[in-house]
């Protein structure tokens, strides 16, 4: 089951968003040839986050919010005393996840809901540390602690919500849910002509999943990412259900990978991106057959796969079939 510990939403209005970012996030990240300037935090990275700050962060009271004044002009809607008057004074009573969503459970019914983006990092420190590299903003918590928020290129997003669903409500089920089953995969598969890798990165189909961990389940399941998902066989689609929620549960017990901003919430890298099959590997023999990881761009994101371990489909066959 997927670890959103929030309580269960009931509300029906949603505020107005505090939102880090200038221009469109998609446009700004996306560099020549289907690359990408950095890589956005996935299910593994933000879980681990959650499971380093909930025994910290529970039944903690927010005593203060501040924002480096070179961001300020960045928020909308939101000011930066509506945030403060939203946050200061509540207390934290659940920490949760969805997808790639960060649920902090106010006292008040509300949620403060985070998102990394791709150079977010949330951190915990003291309060007379010094500022952390990139910091834009600080939670100040009863106790002497803080949440220190840094981010090179501002793109991460802070709301406070009243209704949970307005924000993760359109996101699919998750790899580890007990829904995401191989019947389930097979039908999302199914007569899409669309390649498998995108089908997986849709976050309104499958949630958590991103280029990384979706390059790694694929070449674990032996399908080539540019494959139409209508294309992957039963036992394809079999092995493909297995291998997505096998490379997240090796993900979280790595703590997430560290190819670029990621750190956890100690401000330590993690180990995953230690151990990946193919994702960034290209031009390096394959660990199983010594063909060289070949680098492609599928959906518009750059992708890595091994071509003889990862053929294409002989013949056309259905997932149903």
């Amino acid at each position: 089951m997927s670890t959103v510990n929030s309580p269960t939403s009931v509300w029906v209005r949603r505020p107005a968003r505090w939102v880090i970012t200038r221009r469109s996030y998609a446009a700004a990240t996306r560099s020549r040839g289907g690359g990408r300037l950095g890589r956005v935090p996935e299910l593994p990275e933000v879980e681990t986050i959650r499971r380093d700050l909930e025994p910290l962060v529970l039944g903690r009271t927010v005593a203060g919010v501040e924002v480096d004044p070179g961001t300020i002009d960045l928020l909308t809607d939101l000011p930066i005393d509506g945030l403060r008057a939203g946050l200061v004074g509540r207390r934290f009573v659940s920490l949760g996840r969805r997808g790639k969503y960060l649920l902090f459970g106010m006292d008040d019914g509300r949620t403060f809901v985070t998102h990394l983006r791709m150079t977010g990092r949330l951190v915990w420190r003291e309060a007379d540390d010094p500022a952390i590299d990139y910091e834009r903003g600080r939670i100040a918590l009863d106790g002497g602690h803080e949440l220190r928020w840094s981010d090179l290129r501002k793109f991460g997003t802070w709301d406070i919500v009243e209704d949970t669903a307005e924000v993760v409500g359109k996101l699919g089920p998750e790899p580890l849910d007990e829904e995401f089953t191989a019947a389930f995969l097979r039908k999302l598969l199914a007569g899409r002509t669309a390649p498998v890798k995108a089908v997986l990165l849709d976050q309104r189909r499958i949630a958590g999943l991103g280029n990384i961990y979706v390059d790694e389940a694929l070449y674990q399941a032996r399908i080539r990412p540019d494959t139409a998902a209508g294309e992957v066989s039963r036992g394809a689609a079999a092995r493909l259900h297995v291998a997505c929620r096998e490379v997240l549960e090796r993900g979280i017990e790595n703590r997430g990978a560290s190819f670029s901003d990621y750190v956890d919430a100690r401000g330590e890298e993690g180990r995953q991106h230690m151990y990946v099959q193919v994702f960034r590997r290209d031009g390096k023999p394959c660990y199983a057959c010594g063909a060289e990881i070949v680098r492609s761009v599928v959906g518009g994101r750059g992708t890595h796969f091994c071509p003889r371990c990862q053929r294409r489909p002989r013949r056309r066959r259905s997932a149903t079939s």
